[in-house]
């Protein structure tokens, strides 16, 4: 680009300098165009340009689809993307989606792109991928600009870095003279210890025990696959699988929230009640707390699911314990210390206690909702998620919550999608591939590589 000033305010402007934004996620079309998710890869290519020009694609002749195919392959060849350009988009993988939407850009004639997040629901195997068609880009002088939460992955790939601190914009250093230290420090603004404590299991005792699970989405689809596997009071069991795999339903079928099919069972062992185990599958989540289990619940979707985002951080507290009191009037005294208990450790910036949760930013939302469920005890805590749009500070105090936890001799379900967290954090981890259960590592001994190929290739049966 030239150094003149690019107003942002106007697509129009954007696209007259060749700016491309494309957030690199699971929306691989917009949603007016959801009709089209089956053409094949060289039709959605051009579909942006179809849109601009306000006509449908069926509309183009034949001839020119071709030229699409053409100029699409050029694109494949000269960077070294490996496409297959007859292959349906609906067949392909979360990394095949995304490789698709850079190229959708390039054939734009895009000279600058700027990709959110783009190896948060990759394996390590397709990131190196992603990096070396990035490097490719590079070398042929586009500019790309990565946004990304992964400091190991911004030394790798960046040559520099830009650091943004509450919207403020910090500086902007030579990564060569970058460390994962130093960058922390300037997007904290102060020296935070980049260290997981993960404690030794000492005494694990089981406290759930899944066999044989299998669930069924609304359309029918099995999502999950006669999954089997032991969770322990006294360790954190780590959940990995690429996003869509079943790590969803798995956390919902334990807590009641999923009808299971025929042949599952999701026993739970209550503390002092370890020979009598509780079936927990036929039972709603009402049931299970009114039998007295002790389940503790951070659902991806926070304020779908894990918050009422009409209400404030009282009584989103109040939620848990409303049905607890032994007076026919509701004590507000308990959730509300619940709630300054939970602001003040976990440093929840909100006007008062009483604000909706809703007017929060994210980050501050995932800490109510898992400070709320740590607070209550629970013998079982699942988490999907849980540091999920937190800045790097509080991260690390959630992991150190959550190995906190552990020592208690709570049985932590941790699901996650940075893979040297889980290996840092967990005792074992459990890969889903396929909604199928694809192994069972120890923490301790395995690799990113390992689990990464794990999670997209499914073992054969018996081995």
């Amino acid at each position: 680009m030239d150094s003149s000033t690019l107003s942002t305010s106007k697509r129009k402007d954007k696209s007259q300098k060749d700016v491309r934004v494309n957030r690199l996620e699971l929306r691989l079309t917009p949603t007016e165009h959801r009709k089209i998710i089956s053409l094949a890869k060289k039709e959605n290519i051009n579909v942006s340009e179809y849109v601009r020009q306000r006509a449908m694609i069926e509309r183009k002749p034949i001839e020119e689809l071709k030229e699409v195919r053409k100029k699409a392959q050029a694109i494949c060849d000269r960077y070294h993307f490996d496409l297959d350009l007859n292959q349906k988009v609906y067949e392909m993988s979360v990394s095949q989606k995304q490789t698709l939407e850079i190229v959708k850009v390039l054939y734009r004639g895009a000279n600058i792109l700027i990709l959110d997040e783009p190896t948060a629901v990759l394996t390590p195997q397709e990131t190196a991928r992603l990096f070396e068609v990035i490097r490719n880009m590079k070398a042929d002088n586009k500019s790309v600009i990565i946004i990304t939460h992964k400091l190991h992955e911004v030394l790798e790939i960046s040559d520099r870095v830009a650091i943004l601190r509450k919207g403020e914009y910090i500086g902007t250093v030579d990564t060569c003279e970058a460390t994962e230290n130093s960058l922390t420090e300037m997007m904290v603004g102060k020296k935070v210890e980049l260290n997981i404590a993960r404690s030794a299991p000492v005494n694990p005792v089981k406290r759930l025990s899944v066999s044989h699970l299998t669930v069924y989405n609304r359309e029918d689809i099995k999502v999950l696959d006669d999954v089997s596997f032991d969770v322990y009071g006294g360790e954190i069991l780590g959940i990995a699988g690429i996003s869509g795999n079943g790590q969803k339903e798995l956390l919902e079928a334990i807590a009641g929230l999923q009808i299971t099919g025929q042949g599952s069972s999701i026993e739970f062992y209550e503390r002092g009640k370890e020979n009598q185990p509780l079936q927990l599958v036929g039972k709603t989540p009402k049931k299970i707390r009114d039998a007295g289990v002790h389940l503790a619940f951070v659902p991806e979707d926070r304020l779908g699911m894990g918050l009422v985002g009409s209400m404030g951080m009282t009584g989103n507290m109040l939620l848990k314990s409303y049905g607890k009191g032994a007076s026919p009037l509701t004590d507000m005294r308990t959730p509300k210390k619940m709630a300054e208990k939970v602001k003040e450790e976990l440093e929840v910036v909100t006007p008062s206690l009483n604000t909706p949760v809703s007017r929060l930013s994210g980050g501050n939302v995932q800490k109510v909702l898992v400070g709320r469920e740590i607070a209550e005890a629970p013998t079982v805590l699942m988490t999907a998620y849980a540091v999920r749009g937190l800045d790097i500070n509080t991260s690390y105090t959630i992991y150190n919550l959550l190995d906190e936890e552990k020592k208690e001799g709570v049985a932590v379900v941790y699901v996650g999608e940075d893979l040297d967290v889980l290996i840092d954090l967990c005792d074992r981890i459990l890969v889903l591939c396929g909604g199928k259960e694809n192994g069972i590592l120890d923490a301790r001994t395995t690799t990113k590589e390992e689990v990464g190929l794990l999670m997209t290739n499914l073992r054969k049966e018996g081995k």
